[in-house]
């Protein structure tokens, strides 16, 4: 991605959001973490699969992202599925609110990272494809490496 910053230290990608969505906008937000979920997250310990943001009670949480509880931690270890609120403006939340209430839009986990030491989670303002949408997208991608594959093969006669 163009728009990363050299400060941004990359956790994990959620590939699977980019086939299952076409991703119309993205926004940066904060994570409200434990400090084992912070320890398990810098080892890579975090599932994106089937997550999803909603907005509850005026503020904004990340459901069913599965972060694996620390490997040292104690009796205090936290719960690896529990909801996460997500530090965001109010009025961002609003904006989202009410695009998330139009037909088919939902709030999708991109990717996680962590910025000048802060966890932050990258959401991308999603709407669900078609089984054609999809297949459209494979055929995009396979003739576009097809095309790449000719042009590094003509430079090197």
């Amino acid at each position: 991605m163009s728009d990363k910053k050299e400060t941004d230290i990359p956790v994990v990608s959620n590939r699977k959001a980019f086939h299952e969505y076409s991703i119309l906008e993205k926004f940066e937000a904060g994570m409200s973490l434990y400090g084992t979920e912070v320890k398990s997250l810098r080892s890579g310990r975090i599932n994106l699969k089937d997550s999803f943001a909603r907005v509850d009670d005026g503020q904004l949480y990340l459901y069913n992202c599965h972060i694996s509880p620390y490997s040292h931690g104690n009796l205090a270890n936290h719960e690896p599925t529990r909801r996460r609120k997500l530090l965001v403006s109010k009025k961002e939340i609003w904006r989202y609110s009410g695009k998330t209430r139009e037909k088919g839009l939902t709030l999708v986990p991109l990717r996680v990272y962590f910025k000048r030491g802060w966890a932050k989670v990258e959401l991308g303002l999603a709407k669900g494809k078609n089984l054609y949408d999809k297949r459209e997208t494979d055929a995009k991608k396979s003739a576009d490496r097809e095309m790449q594959r000719a042009i590094r093969g003509r430079g090197v006669y």
